[in-house]
């Protein structure tokens, strides 16, 4: 407790509190200003955000080639902490988790369906524009944002000795203003906690999908947020090299097999061909992808896919830009720019490629009908792809393990990364945050998920990613400044 910030704890508690119950309480009248002020931001702020996205991965791939490219997290003779698998297990596994899971099926096919600009007949050509979309919005823009404010936390922290708070990212001035730098950390609490929240939403409706599609069983979202928050209270209990960790090196294992499996299963060749040809295409296509503001159309596509996205990634900048920070003591700017930018990159386009590949392969030859799946039940494409492959009852059962592994991951470690920002001091790479503030937020991060499922399902989620990604993004272009000063002085010392 002597290491709680109890301004910042309390009244981020509080406000979650009120937030959360008010939305509970009146659901009918909340679910309609969710989608107002999504619509709202999107038609006003579009432009801003996909010019954000794209500084971020413009400002991550520059940092590579400066002087400040070998400058070492902790020092010059700080050594790594993890090992790289470990430590690349731990960014997959926080990074991403459920939500490759949800999408991979479902993301590819839902721009199939609803990208304005499709050509009618042309199979091959849409296609390949769905899987660039899908690795525009799951790629290396997402990654950049974790990168950029990342380094910022980890330089902060390790090199500059200051506290894991957003807040100590935005210089002196800002931190030495309390009502300021208290009320920064707040908005980065919160924009945490929704942003995961999101996540175990979707865990919780895929993993009822799964088991209704597979198993005709039906258990109530609730049920299954309060049984996975509670296993999440081990793992928080625990700590990071103990619960976090072990969790992150399981969840890669399964994903890995889980890969293996369906492209193997599936036509294996068709994949490899389509990946190939999907890597020139996203590549050609990338500038014009990346600045697309659907300005000549009439459509909502962006308000539900490319905007939603860049904002959740904001929304969970504070929170897996943090962990990052906290696993990445030792490792040098390129090194860690290479790392959290490249490398997931690179398993998000595989990961897409051949779940993607594999659910449009089924509409190119006309086998079921996914593309009505995904627009009926996104939560349950994946179970849907399964049927068209052998075996697919032990694939649901390895995919709904390794949801609830995710699912586990992303709470516990959501619960770390809220405690850090809400302690009163420094807390260095030996440590934990205090077990009492872990557990409130692991149980408060199944709160919230299930009361904005409960008030407007996953399109509750949606927009609340939204109102609070938006706002971190200016903060975090603020922090980004910062850190340029800070290089300086390292440099000059």
């Amino acid at each position: 407790m002597n290491n709680i910030n109890k301004p910042r704890f309390l009244s981020s508690v509080f406000l979650l509190t009120l937030i959360t119950g008010l939305v509970y309480f009146n659901q009918p009248t909340s679910a309609a200003l969710f989608a107002q002020t999504q619509l709202l931001l999107s038609e006003y702020l579009g432009w801003f955000i996909i010019l954000v996205a794209n500084g971020f991965l413009i400002f991550t791939i520059y940092l590579t080639f400066t002087r400040y490219s070998e400058i070492r997290l902790g020092g010059a003779n700080a050594v790594p902490a993890y090992t790289y698998t470990n430590w690349i297990a731990m960014l997959f596994s926080a990074g991403l988790g459920i939500g490759l899971l949800f999408y991979g099926v479902a993301e590819p096919i839902g721009n199939l369906n609803d990208y304005p600009e499709m050509i009618p007949g042309d199979l091959s050509y849409n296609a390949g524009k769905a899987l660039s979309l899908t690795n525009l919005h799951w790629g290396l823009h997402g990654w950049a944002i974790y990168a950029a404010l990342g380094l910022c936390f980890a330089f902060a922290s390790y090199n500059n000795s200051k506290a894991f708070r957003v807040s100590s990212l935005l210089g002196t001035k800002v931190e030495n203003n309390k009502i300021l730098s208290a009320s920064i950390d707040i908005i980065a609490i919160l924009t945490t906690v929704i942003g995961i929240a999101t996540s175990l939403g979707l865990g919780a409706s895929q993993i009822n999908g799964g088991l209704q599609y597979v198993f005709d069983i039906q258990i109530n979202e609730f049920i299954i947020i309060v049984i996975i928050t509670i296993i999440g209270l081990i793992s928080v209990c625990l700590g990071l090299d103990v619960g976090i960790k072990r969790l992150s090196q399981m969840n890669m294992l399964i994903a890995i097999c889980l890969l293996v499996l369906v492209l193997l299963l599936g036509p294996t060749v068709f994949i490899l061909n389509a990946m190939v040809q999907n890597a020139g295409v996203y590549l050609n296509q990338l500038i014009q992808l990346s600045t697309w503001t659907e300005a000549y159309n009439s459509s909502v596509y962006q308000n539900g896919y490319t905007l939603f996205y860049f904002t959740w990634w904001f929304a969970w900048a504070p929170f897996v830009s943090l962990f990052i920070a906290r696993i990445s003591y030792g490792r040098t700017i390129k090194e860690f720019v290479i790392g959290v930018l490249i490398v997931p990159s690179l398993i998000v386009f595989i990961w897409m490629g051949v779940f993607g590949n594999a659910a449009i392969y089924l509409v190119l030859n006309g086998i079921g009908d996914i593309s009505a799946a995904v627009s009926g039940n996104a939560s349950t494409a994946l179970f849907v792809l399964f049927d068209s492959l052998s075996f697919a009852k032990p694939l649901s059962i390895i995919s709904l393990i390794l949801i609830v592994t995710f699912f586990v991951t992303s709470s516990d470690s959501g619960a770390l990364v809220a405690s850090m920002l809400s302690s009163k001091k420094h807390i260095d790479i030996s440590s934990d945050s205090p077990l009492i503030s872990r557990i409130t937020w692991a149980i408060l991060l199944g709160v919230v998920a299930a009361v904005l499922l409960q008030a407007g399902g996953l399109g509750a989620l949606q927009t609340a990613v939204v109102i609070f990604g938006l706002p971190f993004s200016v903060i975090t272009i603020f922090a980004c400044k910062e850190l340029f000063r800070s290089f300086e002085k390292e440099l000059d010392k």
